[in-house]
């Protein structure tokens, strides 16, 4: 018998084809909705492919950057910022209205994710793009994160998210990726991430010391080049372990 249950997430329809193999061992994915990647036909694709798995629905806007594949900041008006994520947001909604399909959740992509977390200005002017699902959907946020924070000031409704395939600092914020330690790739050591995340409220960070989080939802990313192989050992070892991934 489980005594944890977990959710595992996966951004997705950003280019990389794998999510027929990954949607079985997911519990929620966050669809790229054209900003940093992404188009109608991918979004299409992926939301059925969701539909025939019974994975979670979730938006994955970002910066309007498909060059840097959303994963820095741009130096754009708020008016700017607010019209992307709404036309994002608007394209996969036609799409699920279509497909007959709920929006489970919104999950802010790369540069934004990480800056709202520290940022109360930029939190709020995303919080305020998406206000018109706050009493429909959840947003995934990081644990400890300012936009965690205002989002419960504000009553929408959040999990707590962490990521499976990547090391953290002391502070929470993630190993930046163009050190050679950001990725976790051994399956075997992303286990071991992630087990005292789940049951115990502690993550070990690249210093050595434990540090408190909570985590909802966890994150492995579509593009990591493990991902599959990360899920697919994931979904033999979690039970061994008490843990029941949550559909």
């Amino acid at each position: 018998m489980a005594n944890w249950t977990i959710d595992i997430n996966c951004d997705v329809g950003e280019g990389v084809g794998n999510e027929t193999e990954l949607f079985p061992l997911i519990s929620s994915c966050n669809i790229a909705c054209g900003g940093h990647a992404g188009d109608v036909d991918t979004m299409t694709h992926i939301v059925r492919l969701a539909k025939k798995h019974n994975v979670k629905i979730g938006a994955h806007p970002s910066y309007p950057d498909r060059e840097n594949f959303g994963r820095q900041v741009m130096d754009i008006s708020k008016q700017e910022l607010q019209q992307s994520i709404e036309e994002q947001m608007k394209t996969l909604e036609a799409i699920l209205e279509n497909e007959h399909a709920e929006l489970h959740h919104i999950k802010a992509h790369g540069a934004l994710y990480n800056k709202t977390a520290k940022d109360r200005d930029l939190a709020e002017t995303y919080l305020e793009v998406i206000h018109p699902y706050k009493n429909r959907v959840l947003l995934y946020v990081p644990f400890g994160s300012v936009i965690a924070d205002v989002a419960l000031d504000q009553g929408f409704a959040i999990w707590y998210e962490a990521f499976g395939d990547r090391n953290y600092n002391s502070d929470l914020s993630l190993v930046n990726r163009k050190l050679d330690n950001a990725l976790i790739q051994d399956p075997k050591k992303v286990l071991e991430h992630i087990l005292p995340i789940i049951k115990e409220g502690n993550v070990m960070a690249v210093t050595g010391e434990l540090v408190k989080i909570e985590a909802k939802t966890l994150c492995i990313h579509g593009d990591t080049p493990s991902a599959l192989k990360i899920l697919m050992y994931l979904s033999q070892e979690l039970s061994k372990h008490q843990v029941q991934l949550q559909k």
